[in-house]
């Protein structure tokens, strides 16, 4: 594992030792798998905005970032025309924080640097976890909300031809919090005779696009990976759709979330996430997405269910103890 990637997961593990012995647990009715800076007294499995005035915040510059599947820097420029307009409906200034892994994106929301962001679909949950975020909406149109399968793939032109051909073979997955990179592959694999850990030994590459590249180039030879990254590198011409051949495709699973801090002050952030649904996405944030053109609402505690439910049927959970045993096999 890089060295930088170390040193964020190892910040972010200090960060939580500090802050949970600081927190008082016993005027919580009911916290669930959140962490212990947080409660859930509602029951719609999100933390619950701070009761107490002082407690909320109403950020003069607004922290705004997308999930690292892929180079963050060319996300920076495809929402650069939503934070503008962003930034004029609410009247402050907005700036994209370039984060360079799903750890460092949810220890910035923990630590109050970083006030709405997009999160992939498995970080989804720990950020709602272990850093207050709460899921409101993802990318979609007038029909729904927009969303990806897992896919395994492998070279057109290797020996493969089925799952059980990857039995002793190098299989990158893409990251321990990872849907569709990780958690998905070990809940669904088994049930089409493949085992990960037991009949493959996996490979974290970090993001969905390095284990793609990583199969062009032959490191890996086959790689867990989200279709709809996937096809969005084919379209931009950074890989031929055609050199793969894709040997299975899950059901669908919602896309990135976005969510908001939990600690926002609530007229701000009604006013915010007013801003959010109302502004329609134009021409080359559509094409970067798919065709999605708006901010679809969405709730935690329905639309995260059936990946709540992979990961639990993998055995996986969202919690502090679980965040911290999938660090330490990132390592």
């Amino acid at each position: 594992m890089k060295p930088s990637r170390m040193l964020l997961l190892g910040a972010f593990t200090a960060i939580f030792g500090l802050a949970q012995s600081a927190v008082a647990q016993d005027s919580c009715p009911n916290r669930g798998d959140l962490d212990t800076m947080y409660c859930d007294a509602n029951n719609d499995l999100v933390a619950d905005t701070p009761t107490d005035p002082a407690k909320l915040n109403t950020p003069s510059t607004v922290v705004f970032t997308y999930t690292p599947v892929e180079d963050p820097a060319v996300y920076a420029e495809i929402f650069s025309p939503f934070t503008k307009h962003l930034s004029q409906c609410i009247d402050r200034k907005v700036v994209f924080y370039q984060v360079q892994s799903n750890a460092a994106e949810i220890e910035a929301m923990r630590s109050n640097r970083l006030h709405v962001g997009g999160f992939s679909t498995g970080p989804t949950n720990f950020a709602v976890n272990l850093a207050g975020a709460v899921p409101f909406a993802v990318k979609g149109d007038a029909s729904g909300f927009q969303g990806y399968n897992l896919i395994l793939i492998v070279k057109k032109d290797s020996p493969f031809k089925s799952l059980g051909d990857l039995k002793g073979k190098k299989v990158a997955h893409t990251s321990p919090s990872s849907n569709s990179g990780n958690m998905a592959p070990i809940a669904l694999f088994p049930k089409e005779g493949l085992v990960p850990g037991t009949d493959y030994e996996f490979l974290y590459s970090g993001k969905h696009d390095q284990s793609i590249m990583g199969v062009n180039s032959g490191d890996y030879d086959a790689a867990a990976v989200a279709s709809d990254v996937f096809y969005r590198m084919a379209e931009r011409k950074q890989v031929n759709a055609d050199d793969f051949r894709i040997l299975y495709t899950s059901e669908k699973f919602p896309t990135s979330s976005f969510a908001y801090a939990y600690d926002l002050e609530p007229t701000f952030r009604d006013k915010m996430l007013k801003c959010f649904y109302d502004y329609r996405f134009p021409d080359e944030m559509k094409e970067a997405f798919d065709g999605a053109d708006r901010f679809y609402p969405i709730t935690y505690k329905k639309d995260w269910a059936i990946v709540r439910d992979v990961a639990k049927a993998g055995g996986e959970s969202f919690t502090r103890s679980a965040y911290d045993e999938a660090a330490k096999k990132a390592k």
